[in-house]
């Protein structure tokens, strides 16, 4: 396997025996994984020929079925407030420290895949398992790690399918991202975390169908086999982050029945997924403004609450959604921040969700409040199997029930929010800090998405202002030219902003709408800014 590229202690990484087992990953399973790339294509042009999506016919018996996935094993039976960030170092201690019971460590949106970041990332964990990293920053502030019985339980988070590694190359092809975050991952650190009492654990992020659950299931047995270890060692929670998921939801678990934790509700992906699949059907998916899309919307809730019922059904956890808020020095601005994020916890205990995700340390305690509120001193609540949810298509598909509509406010804000990720992804940061909210992939690309679907559908605001091409270009140059007198003339022109810009702009305003915006983001990624 040739290596395009170093970086400090990569040797420790990329072992000769790390890469025999890359290799074995990439031969065995890259071809199929090319093959499921290819059908997402055809199904989206089902959808296109459609404009609608049901559950699958052909798999009714596993959703009549009596089966179950696996027991959950002691470090994942207590998922009541999960934190999520970038394997950075000092993330890491600071994750690790939080009080959450769960450290979902990001590979995927939250990390910028420069292989800085790629190779320091598993550095990171494997250095954290092994209690190795404590350090002292610029500032003289020192990091340490808590006892071991206080630190969370990593659950890691590779890259999607679609996305390559083009550091590691292989019989002339690029490395999925996914089989490189995850096969470094396990082999460095799986026999080291069952000998601890904990397990190699996964988030999978952005699956289209149970035939992409079944890949990633053949690829963990034969992780599995190939280290000698027990089958179901590994557990994975799946992200419903994809309408065509959430048509497939027991048919995930049941495909990795032996290894499935649970499922997990991620917010911006979903929508981002509703508007790439149905851009072509008209005026009842056009989607309001993100902001105004609330987990209380009724195909939210439609998707949320079957979510729940699937998992509970099947014994499986189903974790709730992420509470984006940064604490800021603005007291009152904290105090409604703080007010809202309760108020989602609550709804999520009350649903029957087990646990959910927060982006900041400071939010643990308020989203633990609320489990602790429902769960008290039970490690979940699967037992409330949820009968009463009764879900059609119709009612995950109900976009058009909404009566916001979108706004100039909203451009604005789109343009403004996915120009100051772009730049911090562009420079090798995936999780920033935008507007008192902790952004990552997903805002930019709901942001993008939405932009291109108003224009293309031809979208009239309130004051009679048609949303074209042209008057977006013009809405965006006032917003670029704001972002230049707030960061200085300097910053600007050394900082890439330029380059975002342009960026979101060409994924915005192409007429051909793009997959996923990292794919063309990727190829900006560690080159000069010009």
């Amino acid at each position: 396997m040739a290596v395009t590229a170093v970086v400090d202690r990569q040797e420790e990484v990329l072992t000769e025996e790390a890469l025999a087992f890359l290799s074995e990953l990439h031969r065995r399973f890259t071809p199929r994984r090319d093959e499921l790339l290819a059908a997402r294509a055809d199904r989206r042009a089902e959808i296109a020929r459609t404009g609608t999506l049901d559950f699958l016919p052909e798999t009714a018996h596993i959703r009549d079925g009596d089966w179950q996935v696996a027991p959950a094993p002691e470090a994942l039976l207590d998922r009541r407030v999960e934190i999520t960030g970038p394997t950075d170092r000092k993330m890491t201690v600071n994750a690790l420290n939080s009080g959450a019971r769960v450290w979902l460590a990001d590979f995927e949106d939250a990390s910028s895949p420069t292989w800085a970041n790629v190779i320091g990332g598993q550095l990171s964990l494997a250095d954290a398992h092994r209690r190795r990293i404590d350090f002292t920053d610029e500032r003289g502030k020192r990091y340490a790690l808590k006892p071991e019985e206080e630190l969370a339980t990593v659950v890691a988070r590779p890259r999607g399918w679609h996305l390559d590694e083009r550091h590691l190359v292989l019989d002339g092809r690029p490395v999925p991202g996914a089989l490189v975050d995850f096969g470094l991952y396990f082999f460095h650190n799986a026999a080291l975390l069952l000998e601890l009492g904990k397990g190699p654990y996964f988030y999978l992020p952005k699956l289209e169908s149970h035939r992409e659950a079944r890949l990633w299931d053949d690829v963990f047995t034969f992780a599995e086999e190939y280290i000698g270890i027990d089958h179901g060692s590994i557990r994975a929670t799946v992200l419903i982050e994809t309408i065509t998921a959430a048509f497939e939801m027991e048919e995930i678990l049941y495909e990795l029945r032996a290894h499935a934790s649970g499922l997990n509700a991620g917010r911006w992906d979903y929508l981002f997924s509703l508007i790439k699949n149905f851009r072509d059907a008209g005026p009842a998916f056009v989607l309001p403004d993100r902001n105004a899309v609330t987990m209380t919307a009724p195909f939210m809730r439609a998707y949320t609450e079957l979510l729940v019922r699937t998992c509970h059904k099947r014994g499986a956890h189903a974790i709730g959604g992420m509470a984006a808020f940064i604490p800021a020095k603005d007291a009152d601005a904290n105090a409604l921040a703080f007010e809202k994020v309760k108020s989602d916890k609550d709804r999520e205990a009350a649903d029957g969700f087990d646990g959910s995700w927060v982006a900041h340390p400071g939010l643990v305690p308020v989203a633990r409040e609320s489990f602790d509120a429902v769960l008290g001193e039970r490690p979940h609540q699967k037992d409330r199997l949820r009968e009463d949810v009764r879900v059609t298509a119709a009612e995950l598909l109900d976009v058009g029930s909404l009566t916001a509509r979108p706004t100039e406010a909203g451009v604005r804000n789109a343009v403004q929010v996915g120009t100051r990720y772009l730049q911090s992804w562009l420079a090798g940061r995936g999780a920033v800090a935008v507007f008192h909210l902790m952004e990552d992939v997903a805002t930019a690309e709901i942001s993008r998405s939405q932009l291109w679907q108003w224009i293309d559908a031809g979208v009239e605001l309130a004051d009679g202002q048609k949303v074209t091409r042209d008057w977006v270009r013009r809405i965006a140059a006032d917003e670029l030219l704001a972002i230049r007198d707030e960061v200085g003339e300097d910053a600007f022109a050394a900082d890439g902003w330029q380059r975002a810009f342009d960026l979101l702009l060409r994924i915005a305003l192409d007429e051909t709408y793009i997959d996923f915006l990292t794919l063309p983001a990727y190829e900006l990624l560690e080159q000069p800014t010009k």
